[in-house]
């Protein structure tokens, strides 16, 4: 015989308002420097050309998103690019957006018992270099959306005109930057080609995910 006790009504209506007001909460979706540095993410080998590679197949312009999917080797799978809604910095709200680019340009691979690819994200605003509440929920919605999708969180990369970021490792550089033209690929870089889909809108789709 089992002996519990049953939550009082009164919790139960208060559990139900912090969970209310989480969810209402932007802030409550954010992750500071200090829980991002702490959190494992794995370190880019060589990030500059990972930077490169995507500022050359998307030329994201201020307000741009990219997220990209590496495999083992570092070698990039998958990559899609929007531009950011003019909403609040929302961590719930960035976390679907790329939740939903990700399903577009690659399965997932949540029967893996361990993720062996990793999702990156690059993103194009305007000012320093400096943490804001912004990258704050980039930072959360790229992790939810890793876990949703089976993939490891990786790096959270900030494009600036001053150049690029990888914020909680301390490494960037001056290009490529907001403004700089794309930089060519070398023979080992060349873009993979898209899949083969007809239609209209498949056309819509091509333009929007990867360049």
């Amino acid at each position: 015989m089992t002996f519990g006790f049953a939550p009082s009504s009164a919790a139960s209506m208060s559990t139900s308002a912090d969970l209310s007001a989480a969810s209402a909460n932007p802030l409550a979706r954010i992750l500071e420097p200090a829980e991002w540095a702490s959190a494992g993410i794995p370190l880019l080998r060589n990030p500059r050309e990972v930077v490169s590679g995507l500022h050359a197949r998307h030329l994201p312009r201020p307000s741009t998103a990219v997220v990209a999917v590496l495999d083992m080797d570092e070698r990039l799978r998958a990559s899609a690019s929007f531009v950011r809604q003019s909403a609040p910095a929302d961590g719930w709200m960035f976390r679907n957006a790329l939740l939903a680019q990700l399903r577009r340009v690659i399965p997932h691979d949540l029967r893996r018992r361990t993720p062996v690819r990793t999702a990156v994200l690059l993103y194009c605003r305007d000012g320093d270099a400096r943490w804001t509440e912004e990258d704050g929920a980039w930072m959360w919605g790229l992790r939810d959306a890793c876990t949703l999708h089976g993939l490891r969180c990786g790096a959270y990369i900030t494009l600036t005109r001053d150049g690029w970021q990888v914020l909680g490792e301390g490494r960037g550089g001056r290009r490529p930057n907001a403004d700089s033209p794309p930089e060519s690929f070398g023979p080992s870089e060349v873009p993979p080609p898209l899949p083969r889909t007809g239609g209209a809108a498949s056309e819509v789709l091509r333009r929007a995910a990867a360049r």
